[in-house]
Parts: structure tokens; C-alpha cells; sequence
């Protein structure tokens, strides 16, 4: 028997509610930014250029480029597969199913990403010290991100529409059908959008990987950049690996396409019923079970026992007080500005159209996507030639968070812009306010929200971050991140402990965020 499928249409060109003509502060400002988001990519092509094709062409091809581009895509072509079927499942047994304990699985399996990857591979290494190589890195980056995965997915099934599965189940489709016939077409942009994220992060993660032995582009290029500062060899790693990114990028485009899935009209809201597991919520349950062990339970026994067996010799509160400290300012920086940037840019995006709109947007998720380690060596090199007065600066550090996090803060600010009336605006305008007045008593005040969740978003971003922090941070900072490399890197699992530790609580508040913000999302 047939079963009816969604109706597919086409996405039409989003059109801004009142299309307006930025001011030239805004114009220049966001013009600023798209120069700046240019800088990585311009020093790879510099550094291939600089070099010689011929002399390029020979550290291309060479043996141990092949290695690594095995290496590399093999960790993306298998760990993304196992993302989507460990994100998609479980957000389907929680989501749709008489599974109990849904109030408890939803918050678990977010909670996997205030845990870094680093800090997972630590925790690993620390229970099983001969685990390496490429089902090493598979093992932590899956249980490290598939809950970029879960949640975008999670949150569309919450938004679905039952009414269409329950007229597929009244035609004599089972549940299984149902689900690959009707549900899963549906989550085609949650999986891509996932599966996009999942594989950036695979690109640019270099802690993870060193400490299992796995050699990957970045951390190659973060070897060859220790032995020879800069040298060709580098700048052609890194001209790899943002052809990689690329790749994704325009492989994710291309997937999604122009269509989009949506439902007609609001209409009444149905509610779900939930799918009985019968005997097979034992089952079910004791795989949430095992996988919660796995990607949470690891870590947090490792860390607890070396804290254990370190005793209270490992707490140094006063080198740990100023590593916070140093964390938390560098992170509170970096939030404020690039929260404070992204508005000039979103507001562009949504209330104007035309080329500036379209570069200012693409040119930062486009920046963002390349690896941090290849953004750090292009400011590196750019600030020595051109400022060296920079140069391990905090000024430089800030300004490569906001090259690398700019979409955490734009997407939000981005999103609680579009839903201000502009007709609040006018009548703000039309009773004699100035435009400035009208931001900040109207449009500020309805957008803070977003901009808060934005900013809280970055902070923890950059709290963890530890490749650019590596290459760029001023002499005399140790962050939380670098202090627990240090002592990582040298075998003192003990001494690194509080680190680990300082690092996951730092980083919990971003798990209500996303928890937050994904039912937001599902309300809408």
C-alpha cells in the first residue's frame, strides 16, 4: 500500500521584513570584517605561491600528505556515519517512544559536550594507555560529538507534525516504515547541518588526536610548525586542510540544496503518541545506558580517581586561581566583542539585501570552518610582516576568537533580530526618536536574549579552545586549557586533574544553553 509522503517545496528567497540601507559606520564596519575573515585563506594562497608551483606541487604529493589525507578523511567517513546513527536513534527512542525517563536522557545526552575532546582522550588514555591510531580518534570524537547530532535532531522531531505519520500508520505502514519512509526525509537538514558541524570539528581538533598517537592535517601541521617555524612544509599542510573544509562546505550545500521541509500552515497542534517499545524498552534502555557510561561516566571516573590518586599535592589553588582568572578574561573579552560585531553584521543580513549582505554572512562561516591552528599561523605571519608590535598580543588572541567563533554569536543575535517588528521600530522613529534611541530602547531590549545566549556560547568556545591559544597566547598566560596540555603532554595525569576538572564546570553552563535554545527552537 502507498504511503504519502511530505510535500516538498521549494524554499523561497528569504526576503528581510523592511529592507533598509545601512548606516556607513555599520557598512564599513561589517566591510572590515569581511577583509578580515579573508586573512586564513589569503595565507594559504600565499604560502602556496610563495613556495612555487613546482616546489609546492612536490610537498603535495608527497608520501606523507597521502598518509594524512588517508587518515583524515577516514576519521570523517566513519565517525559522522556513527554520529547520525547513534544522534538520529537515540533522539528517536527519547523523543518517540514510551522509553522512560525522557526528562532525564534529554539533558544526559547534551551534557557529553562540556566535556572537551582533549579531556575525553585524557580520560581514555588514562583507562586503556595503549589505545591509539584511527579507531582510537573514532572512538573519542564519537563520543565527544555526536551530540552535535542529537540535538538538532531532536528538536526537529519535536516540531513534526504527527498528523502525517499517523495517516501513513492508518494506510498499514509499520513504524519502521513510517520512520524511513516519512520521518527521516524530514530530518535531512538536522542531519546535514549535525553531520557538517561533526566534521569541521574533526578538522580542526588537534589535542585529542595528538594524545592517541593519531596523526591528522592539524596535527601535523601543528608538529611542523614546533620544528620549523612557518616553513613550506606547514603553509602546504594547512593549504590541504582548508581544501578539505571547503569540500565539506560545498558538499554540506549542495545535499541541502534549495527544498526544505515544512508544514503547511499552523493549524492545531496533535500530540504524539508515543511508539510502544514493548519488550524491547529493556534492550533500549540498557543501550542509553551504555553509551551515557561511555561518553560521560569514562571521563568523570578518570578524573575523579587521578584527583584520588594525586591527593591534595595536585591542587595548586594559586596557580589554578590565576589560570581561571586568565581563562575567564580572556573568554569574557572575546564574547563581549564579537557579540558586540556580529549585530553590525546581522543586522545587514536581515534588515538589507544585495552582495554585502550575502559576503558578510557566508564570509564568516566560511572563516569559521577552517581550523583554528591555520587562522593562528595566518595572524602569526601577517602581524609579524606587517605589526609585529601584535604579536603575542591579547589584542591578537581576542581578534582570532572572533574570527573562529563569529557564528556561535551571529546565528543567535541573527535569529532574535528577524523576530523584532520593524512596525515597533517605525512607530519608536515615528514618535521622535532617533534611530540610535530606537535601538537601543527597542531593539537591544528585545534582542538581549539571543545576544546573551550568543555570548555565553562563545565564552565556553573559547574557555576550551587550545590550538590558536597555543600559537598566540601572550607570554606569561596559561590558560586552564594550556596548563592542562602542559602537564598532560608530560605524563602528570594527576597534576592535570584539576585542570580537567576546572575545564568540564566551566563548560556545563553551554549544555543549558543548547537545552534551552533547542526547546525554543521545537516551540516555534
Amino acid at each position: 500500500m502507498a504511503v504519502p509522503t511530505v510535500a516538498r517545496t521549494a524554499a523561497p528567497a528569504s526576503r528581510p521584513d523592511s529592507t533598509t540601507r545601512p548606516g556607513p559606520l555599520v557598512s564599513a564596519t561589517v566591510a572590515i570584517l569581511v577583509a578580515a575573515t579573508g586573512i586564513p585563506l589569503g595565507y594559504v594562497v600565499w604560502g602556496a605561491v610563495s613556495v612555487g608551483w613546482d616546489r609546492a606541487y612536490e610537498l603535495v604529493v608527497r608520501p606523507r600528505v597521502g598518509e594524512l589525507l588517508y587518515n583524515t578523511v577516514a576519521l570523517v567517513a566513519i565517525t559522522v556515519p556513527l554520529c547520525v546513527l547513534i544522534g538520529v536513534g537515540v533522539a528517536w527512542l527519547v523523543e518517540r517512544t514510551d522509553l522512560p525517563g525522557r526528562a532525564v536522557w534529554r539533558p544526559l545526552f547534551v551534557a557529553p559536550l562540556a566535556v572537551p575532546a582533549f579531556v575525553n582522550s585524557y580520560a581514555w588514555v588514562g583507562v586503556v594507555p595503549s589505545l591509539h591510531g584511527l579507531w582510537a580518534g573514532v572512538l573519542i570524537s564519537t563520543l565527544s560529538y555526536f551530540p552535535f547530532m542529537y540535538l538538532p535532531v531532536a528538536a526537529t522531531l519535536r516540531r513534526l507534525d504527527p498528523a502525517v505519520e499517523e495517516s501513513a500508520r492508518a494506510l498499514g505502514s509499520d513504524s519502521v516504515t513510517v520512520f524511513f519512509r516519512v520521518v527521516l526525509p524530514q530530518l535531512r537538514l538536522a542531519i546535514l547541518g549535525g553531520g557538517l558541524l561533526i566534521g569541521v570539528h574533526l578538522l580542526a581538533e588537534y589535542g585529542a588526536f595528538a594524545m592517541v598517537r593519531f596523526d591528522t592535517f592539524t596535527v601535523a601541521i601543528f608538529q611542523q610548525f614546533q620544528v620549523t617555524f612557518d616553513g613550506a612544509a606547514g603553509s602546504m599542510l594547512a593549504g590541504v586542510l582548508v581544501l578539505l573544509c571547503l569540500a565539506l562546505l560545498v558538499a554540506e550545500a549542495a545535499a541541502r540544496g534549495n527544498a526544505r521541509f515544512a508544514r503547511i500552515g499552523s493549524g492545531a497542534p496533535s500530540v504524539i503518541t508515543p511508539i510502544r517499545l514493548g519488550r524491547s524498552v529493556i534492550p533500549a534502555s540498557a543501550a542509553l545506558v551504555a553509551l551515557a557510561a561511555l561518553a560521560l561516566g569514562v571521563p568523570t571516573w578518570t578524573i575523579l580517581r587521578w584527583l584520588w590518586i594525586g591527593g591534595a599535592e595536585v591542587w595548586d589553588f594559586g596557580d589554578i586561581v590565576t589560570s581561571l582568572s586568565q581563562t575567564i578574561g580572556l573568554a569574557a573579552a572575546a564574547a563581549a566583542l564579537t557579540t558586540l560585531l556580529a549585530f553590525p553584521v546581522a543586522w545587514v543580513a536581515v534588515r538589507s539585501s544585495g552582495f554585502l549582505a550575502r559576503a558578510a554572512e557566508g564570509a564568516n562561516y566560511v572563516a569559521s570552518s577552517l581550523p583554528g591552528i591555520v587562522t593562528a599561523l595566518a595572524l602569526v605571519t601577517v602581524t609579524i610582516s606587517v605589526a609585529p608590535v601584535l604579536y603575542q598580543s591579547v589584542a591578537l588572541i581576542v581578534f582570532a576568537y572572533v574570527l573562529l567563533f563569529m557564528p556561535r554569536a551571529l546565528v543567535n543575535v541573527r535569529a532574535g533580530l528577524a523576530q523584532v517588528p520593524t512596525s515597533l521600530e517605525e512607530a519608536s522613529r515615528s514618535l521622535g526618536s532617533s534611530p540610535t534611541a530606537t535601538f537601543f530602547r527597542v531593539t537591544l531590549r528585545l534582542t538581549a536574549p539571543a545576544a546573551a545566549a550568543g555570548a555565553a556560547l562563545v565564552f565556553v568556545a573559547v574557555a576550551t579552545e587550545l590550538t590558536a591559544t597555543l600559537l598566540l597566547a601572550p607570554t606569561g598566560t596559561n590558560t586552564l586549557s594550556m596548563r592542562f596540555w602542559s602537564l598532560s603532554s608530560e605524563l602528570d595525569y594527576a597534576a592535570a586533574a584539576p585542570y580537567a576538572l576546572a575545564l568540564v564546570v566551566l563548560a556545563i553552563p553551554v549544555t543549558l544553553i543548547l537545552l534551552r535554545q533547542s526547546a525554543k527552537a521545537a516551540a516555534l
